[in-house]
């Protein structure tokens, strides 16, 4: 139909073409009728044009055309994340907490967590399937089914996520609170590690990070002793990524020192002379000759000999220690046996000031 309308609009012209010709030939007297006429002529013939263009086509016989030409069905909300238009947005995954609230219909108020099927509960509506949802197409999926199942009149439902248990990062290690935390947006390692509380005292110096997109790549970040001297290591993190603090490396000083423990590793290497140092130094009856090493092998525990008087004298060099090594300085019998001798002659000098005291 559409293509027969120049044709009747050339008909038309031609029509009015020849009544206008055909009041040229009448009197000059008829000139005011000869100006109405042709207008209303023309008027007729666009009023005629705009009736068969406003008609519908539904009378041709292609198929195809009628489907070209009838209007587009509305879409119909899905359990499945077919909106390319959010694709970008944060979609509802398993362990993720909603908060579900109807607008003047507090009764079906609620909370539910997404199961690993990827539904939750919810009053008259029984199991929805959001998972993979965006809030807002979550939203919408229920209003739907409040209104097709007659429970709400025109309901308006709002759902709010309080935790975004798949969206987040997983904190291990030396951290004060270990767990799962969000990493929605553009989030950094150190503002994870912030939400986790920070460093323990026995945090190393490097951390590793395994992208859930890449499990077999994990990376490992180097810190320094001060976060802020290591910008680079403040790298992205992502959804589903897991934060691994790794735990310094432990040296231990036993023996004739003055402070036995474990001391951390920070830089990644200790000397023996720096682990005597932060055990406050060797005794008064400490046999320095007989210092060793001891570290657990393949093979079992092996002894190394340190020669520490030297090494104090520094007329030997220093020997870097390895994590888990037992540095141990014995005791010295001699200088034991000293030791006793001269308690016992000032436990009877004091005795015998008492004496005279009180004679």
């Amino acid at each position: 139909m559409t293509d027969q309308l120049p044709v009747l609009h050339d008909r038309r012209a031609r029509l009015a073409g020849k009544m206008f010709t055909g009041l040229e030939m009448l009197s000059p007297r008829r000139s005011w009728l000869r100006g109405g006429v042709f207008t209303a002529a023309l008027l007729l013939v666009m009023a005629q044009g705009l009736a068969a263009q406003d008609r519908p086509t539904s009378t041709s016989r292609n198929p195809a055309d009628a489907a070209q030409a009838a209007p587009a069905a509305q879409p119909q909300v899905s359990a499945t994340p077919s909106d390319t238009s959010s694709s970008d947005s944060l979609r509802l995954g398993t362990g993720d907490l909603v908060e579900v609230s109807v607008y003047n219909v507090p009764e079906l108020s609620t909370k539910a967590r997404v199961s690993s099927a990827g539904d939750i509960y919810l009053p008259l509506v029984d199991y929805v399937r959001v998972g993979g949802l965006t809030a807002d197409q979550a939203q919408a999926l229920i209003q739907k089914r409040l209104s097709d199942g007659g429970f709400v009149k025109n309901p308006h439902v709002s759902v709010f996520v309080q935790e975004y248990a798949s969206q987040g990062a997983s904190v291990l290690g030396e951290v004060a609170r270990p767990g799962i935390y969000p990493a929605l947006g553009q989030q950094r390692l150190f503002d994870v590690i912030s939400a986790a509380g920070g460093f323990t005292e026995k945090a190393g110096q490097s951390i590793t990070v395994t992208h859930r997109s890449q499990p077999d790549k994990p990376v490992t970040v180097p810190l320094a002793r001060n976060a802020t001297d290591s910008p680079e290591g403040n790298i992205p993190v992502f959804p589903g990524d897991t934060i691994v603090v790794r735990k310094a490396d432990v040296v231990y000083v036993v023996g004739e020192v003055g402070r036995p423990s474990g001391f951390l590793m920070d830089s990644g290497h200790l000397t023996v002379l720096q682990a005597i140092a932060l055990a406050g130094g060797t005794t008064r009856i400490a046999k320095l000759s007989g210092a060793r090493i001891l570290r657990k092998g393949p093979a079992g525990i092996s002894e190394t000999p340190v020669e520490l008087k030297k090494i104090l004298e520094a007329k030997s060099p220093d020997v870097v220690m390895q994590a888990d090594d037992i540095l141990f300085v014995p005791t010295s019998a001699a200088k034991a046996a000293a030791g006793r001798t001269m308690e016992a002659v000032m436990q009877t000098a004091t005795a015998l000031s008492i004496v005279a005291v009180h004679p």
